[in-house]
């Protein structure tokens, strides 16, 4: 190694990444989980009732309005969180602390009376939400090679599109409830989702698993391993201050990287708020319409993880999201000239929700991976999720009822986008590649591993 110490020999190398594996990825799972279902069940509510009992304004976008003022906390406070995550623990800062405050947050959701609760409700859960998404990729960056980072990332993000699947079931489910207690079915949303992911915090505390060195459940050398194999320069002291931001947004790849999510995450966010109210104008009932939601989820579910696995096998990113970007536009143009003809507008939907979560988690492994150290990744990933979410603000103006049930506004603005993110992505990877060039004939890439293209 650079600084001399040597990665231990004795280590059961197999034995103990299945050690992490079980220890670090699957309870972030199951939090992202929690956290993506509150996030979007409001989407399922607005298809149950909820317009109506908090006498929502169709003409001034209400519903939509509502959606938005969730990233507004949720954008700033991004970067902030992670930069603090450095200096107090994530099972106590970004895990489990934030996942009990928007756990509480929303089963107080299940209580508004009016449009003002809602956007209270709402703003409070982008703020305590704020943590967990770039922490968690923060956090599993330290743990793994790049080599093997892609099948962990994607692992974690498929907490999405669980959630998506998860939320259609379950609310179609929660719908037969309108009426207990005198409650109407979309807030029982709201109230039990906010019970579980309350229980959910709790044991966050216990199980979470805290930065490399900081791990007790490992002994010294396997700590010492842990942070040699991934070159996590985690014993690093440089402060981060403003001149180290500076100096990052000096870099232009990480402004690519950043257009690269946000041009992915505006289908992502479609998709996840509005699939429901799109297969609604088909003609489905409010249950029917949950569960149709389904289908699409689980089919880019199945592609993310062989995606994923290819990735890694052959070390490559770009063509990846080049093909999960292609799907995207194929899908939208289905959806921008077929009308009135369920199968071909369905098949349109599943190749738009297949491609956006399917590249996704490849984009955010190949930036945040191809960075070096606490502050870079500190800043990095919260940058590119930050800057990528204001996608999601564009997303929930995309599909406004005055534009069913064709909603060509809507297709446009996020065909345009995708391919803005397409042009961004080859930019960014001949980028890449002249830097690694650069590096392997001047030597400089000794001590790091080989960047992936």
């Amino acid at each position: 190694m650079a600084d001399g110490r040597q990665i231990p020999t004795i280590i059961n190398e197999k034995a103990l990444l299945r050690k992490i594996d079980f220890r670090v990825v699957p309870v972030l799972f199951v939090i992202y989980v929690a956290a993506f279902l509150d996030r979007v069940n409001i989407a399922n509510a607005l298809t149950l009732g909820l317009p109506g009992d908090l006498h929502l304004n169709a003409k001034s976008n209400q519903a939509n309005v509502a959606l938005t003022i969730f990233f507004v906390p949720y954008i700033l406070f991004e970067i902030p969180s992670n930069l603090l995550m450095r200096y107090f623990k994530p099972h106590i800062w970004s895990v489990s602390g934030c996942i009990l405050a928007f756990g509480i947050v929303m089963l107080c959701q299940g209580f508004v009376k009016n449009y003002g609760g809602l956007l209270a409700t709402r703003f409070l859960l982008g703020l305590a939400e704020s943590a967990i998404f770039p922490g968690s990729f923060y956090l599993i960056s330290f743990w793994y090679k790049r080599e093997e980072a892609q099948r962990r990332f994607t692992i974690y993000w498929c907490s999405v599109l669980v959630a998506t699947m998860f939320g259609g079931l379950l609310a179609s489910a929660i719908a037969n409830m309108d009426g207990v207690r005198g409650m109407r079915s979309w807030r029982w949303i709201f109230i039990l989702e906010g019970i579980g992911t309350i229980v959910i915090a709790f044991a966050a505390y216990f199980l979470v698993a805290d930065f490399p060195i900081d791990a007790k459940w490992l002994t010294e050398e396997e700590r010492e391993w842990v942070i040699m194999r991934s070159r996590s320069e985690e014993r690093s002291k440089q402060s981060i201050d403003s001149k180290a931001v500076l100096h990052f947004f000096a870099d232009i790849k990480n402004i690519l990287a950043g257009i690269m999510y946000f041009s992915i995450v505006i289908p992502v966010y479609a998709f996840a708020y509005f699939a429901p109210t799109i297969v609604r104008t088909l003609g489905y009932s409010p249950v029917n319409t949950q569960l149709h939601t389904v289908p699409p989820t689980a089919a880019a579910l199945a592609l993310c993880l062989i995606m994923a696995y290819l990735s890694d096998r052959t070390r490559l990113r770009f063509p990846f999201v080049g093909f999960g970007l292609g799907l995207v536009i194929a899908g939208l143009a289905i959806l921008l000239r077929v009308h009135h003809f369920f199968p071909a507008q369905y098949a349109g939907l599943c190749l738009v929700a297949m491609g956006a979560f399917s590249a996704g988690p490849i984009i955010i492994c190949w930036y945040v991976m191809s960075l070096e150290g606490h502050v870079n990744r500190s800043i990095g990933s919260a940058w590119q999720i930050s800057f990528g979410n204001v996608g999601g603000i564009v997303a929930t103006f995309t599909f406004l009822a005055k534009d069913a049930p064709e909603y060509h506004t809507g297709y446009s603005i996020i065909l345009g986008f995708v391919c803005l993110g397409s042009l961004a992505t080859a930019i960014y990877t001949v980028l890449l590649w002249r830097d690694t060039r650069r590096r392997e004939t001047s030597d400089l890439d000794k001590g790091h591993s080989k960047q992936f293209l």
